[in-house]
């Protein structure tokens, strides 16, 4: 929650209370890569361990005192627009949605006309969407979905809302559906 308020430019999420070290090793092709952290002070030492864990033992620092050193250095904070489930059901049908869980769940079920984009292959298909279009990105419960969004955004997309909850929340809405198929019918 903390990273959609306020974020480092060109700074990537993966937030260490979801599954930190499988999203390390996704999306951080190369080991060697340098890596500077900002985490929630007292934290530091534990991302430090976590990603030499995973083999990723060029942590070159981190922020003291974290974002908030940046900001008050003068530093500009990028922020992500969140929405909620029903307010992406309000304008559903106007809007381009984006569905970032893996191939399974969305072809188990998702919203009609959604677009399937999933974050496991993300760094590959970089380029595919329409930097001039805006996205409503979901997930199945919302921490992949900010990953995706830092990860665009890096990559020079501006125009990315954040659908809180993910699909949880969107099941709560009267936003079509396709009928469920369970996951373990699907080939």
């Amino acid at each position: 929650g903390e990273f959609v308020k306020g974020f480092i430019p060109n700074s990537l999420f993966i937030g260490l209370n979801g599954t930190f070290a499988m999203w390390v090793g996704a999306l951080i092709e190369d080991i060697n890569q340098k890596i500077v952290l900002i985490v929630p002070e007292g934290k530091e030492e534990e991302a430090v361990t976590r990603l030499s864990r995973v083999g990723y033992d060029n942590t070159v620092g981190y922020l003291k005192g974290g974002v908030h050193t940046y900001a008050n250095a003068g530093g500009d904070l990028k922020t992500i627009t969140s929405i909620s489930g029903f307010e992406l059901a309000e304008k559903y049908g106007d809007v381009n949605i984006v569905d970032i869980r893996k191939p399974g769940e969305y072809d188990s079920e998702h919203v009609v006309d959604a677009m399937s984009y999933p974050l496991d292959y993300m760094n590959e298909n970089i380029d595919t969407l329409d930097k001039d279009k805006t996205y409503h990105v979901h997930c199945a419960g919302g921490y992949r979905s900010v990953i995706g969004i830092s990860l665009l955004m890096k990559n020079g997309y501006k125009h990315l809302i954040d659908v809180a909850g993910g699909f949880g929340a969107l099941h709560e809405t009267n936003i079509p559906k396709t009928n469920y198929v369970c996951p373990s019918t699907l080939k």
